[in-house]
């Protein structure tokens, strides 16, 4: 279901997660506002919006990440496949498996390529080396770094060049079979041919994933995302179809930052 503003229109796709009436207070600050979403099953889902307006507050939301941040206090409800994932019954190891996280600046483990991948895997209880092997190499393949890397997989994954590791970093999300993808600014760090394949690689991956990205580049949002989120101050101020939004925006606030009058 899509909303403009809040208010919800028709149904156009299923969504896997349905964000309703989400807050957000680090300590005193209200950092999100009544925020009211739904995220497309198989779709690319872009957060815009300024520096410091919320957006990957409400992307560490969607799998508990804002849980590590001391004095974090929420309202409202995040519902993952019918399921409420701030209940106190939810297994946040296996929410974090089923909903996995790219994060800003590539972080590979210190180890092997190999290792990098297997890790997850072997820490939800796969020991065979021939499992291990499989899952390794669908996961490369599947982030689109197996050619580059298939002899030297006992190489450490640090050796790699910064779009490398972050297509290894995919990979490593990928291998412990996740529903849907976090990425939280994966190509800002990155040259523009590895931003490139990144967003090929976006689009490739949201046959098998859910995808929520948030970027700053709005061009980005428009090439490979489905439906686009605007957040200003903490607010969602207008969510749905990309296309749409970027040709007749419905609030007037969206309009002045997708054609640079402010932000």
């Amino acid at each position: 279901m899509n909303s403009i503003n809040g208010e919800k229109m028709e149904d156009t796709y299923k969504s896997i997660i349905q964000v309703d009436d989400l807050s957000l207070w680090y300590g005193q600050n209200q950092a999100l506002h009544n925020v009211c979403m739904d995220i497309g099953e198989g779709r690319i889902t872009a957060l815009i919006g300024p520096s410091g307006c919320g957006k990957s507050t409400f992307l560490k939301t969607l799998n508990r990440m804002n849980d590590l941040v001391q004095g974090v206090r929420i309202q409202g409800t995040v519902s993952f496949e019918g399921q409420d994932i701030y209940s106190p019954q939810t297994d946040v190891s296996e929410l974090r498996r089923r909903i996995g996280m790219v994060f800003q600046k590539p972080n590979p483990f210190p180890m092997s390529i190999y290792d990098n991948v297997a890790y997850g895997p072997r820490t939800h209880g796969t020991k065979a080396k021939a499992r291990l092997d499989e899952i390794v190499e669908s996961s490369l393949r599947a982030s689109a770094i197996w050619d580059e890397v298939k002899d030297r997989l006992k190489s450490n994954a640090l050796g790699l060049s910064g779009g490398q590791q972050q297509r290894l970093c995919i990979a490593r999300a990928l291998a412990v079979r996740p529903k849907v993808l976090l990425m939280d600014e994966p190509t800002s760090a990155l040259d523009p041919i590895s931003t490139s394949r990144i967003e090929e690689l976006a689009l490739q991956l949201k046959n098998d994933y859910s995808i929520v990205i948030v970027t700053h580049n709005m061009q980005q949002a428009v090439r490979i995302s489905d439906d686009t989120a605007f957040f200003l101050l903490g607010e969602l101020v207008e969510f749905g179809d990309t296309e749409r939004m970027f040709s007749q925006p419905t609030d007037k606030r969206t309009e002045d930052y997708i054609t640079g009058r402010f932000g």
